[in-house]
């Protein structure tokens, strides 16, 4: 298998981790223990399910993982396209992983307060789960800024369709975009939504292509990473 076709399944592979890591533990696990407007509820929840407390804290540990990996062989798969924004790529998705490792120590902070016999365990487990959604919150601006250079570098590789290309930098735009609506203005949730829609259908396409086609075969030679 050629080599560029290596890289790639593998970033495929690192991609495919960390939205299954990040669809198991923000989107389905973090729900289950925190209840935003009942404290008492997300104590109850984290000393009775401290199991999965835990696990949340293990995915979220995975997510920095995966996004630093893969942040890294994006840069290997692209590198030859255009160097500034593949670096661009490894940056932003660099500093991102940074920001949920931050979300990942307030996790487990909170399990280790939920059994503290001490001070106001509940408004304080409460207060650390809600620092830790809007560091993810926040965290946005940065998801969406790596899209934005992946989206280049796959117009000027011609290594995937354009169209994904574009996609990509839309989504990016879109995901900065709802990181301020999402402050600013509050009651536009679902605009706020709707604008990270091509992001998700740029992410699973571009995991798609990359664990599928790998790259286009008849991309120009001088345009291919060497893996």
């Amino acid at each position: 298998m050629h080599s560029p076709i290596r890289t790639a399944r593998a970033t495929g592979l690192l991609y495919l981790g960390l939205a299954l890591s990040g669809l198991f533990g923000f989107l389905l696990l973090r729900p289950r223990l925190f209840i935003a407007d009942d404290a008492g509820a997300t104590l109850a929840n984290l000393v009775a399910h401290e199991p999965l407390a835990r696990a949340g804290i293990a995915l979220e540990l995975l997510i920095v993982l995966t996004k630093a990996m893969v942040a890294v062989w994006f840069f290997r798969l692209f590198r030859a396209a255009d160097p500034v924004a593949a670096g661009c790529i490894t940056a932003f998705g660099l500093v991102n992983a940074v920001i949920i490792l931050g979300s990942a120590a307030l996790l487990a902070t909170a399990v280790e307060v939920s059994h503290s016999p001490g001070g106001d365990a509940a408004d304080t487990v409460h207060l650390l789960y809600s620092v830790s959604g809007n560091i993810w919150e926040v965290g946005a601006l940065f998801f969406g800024l790596w899209l934005v250079p992946m989206g280049i570098c796959v117009l000027r590789s011609g290594l995937m369709p354009r169209q994904l290309g574009w996609l990509l930098v839309a989504g990016g735009i879109g995901y900065v975009l709802s990181a301020f609506i999402g402050y600013l203005a509050p009651a536009a949730g679902i605009v706020a939504d709707a604008l990270t829609l091509p992001a998700t259908a740029g992410e699973f396409w571009m995991i798609g292509y990359l664990l599928v086609r790998g790259v286009r075969r008849h991309a120009p030679n001088d345009l291919l990473g060497d893996g």
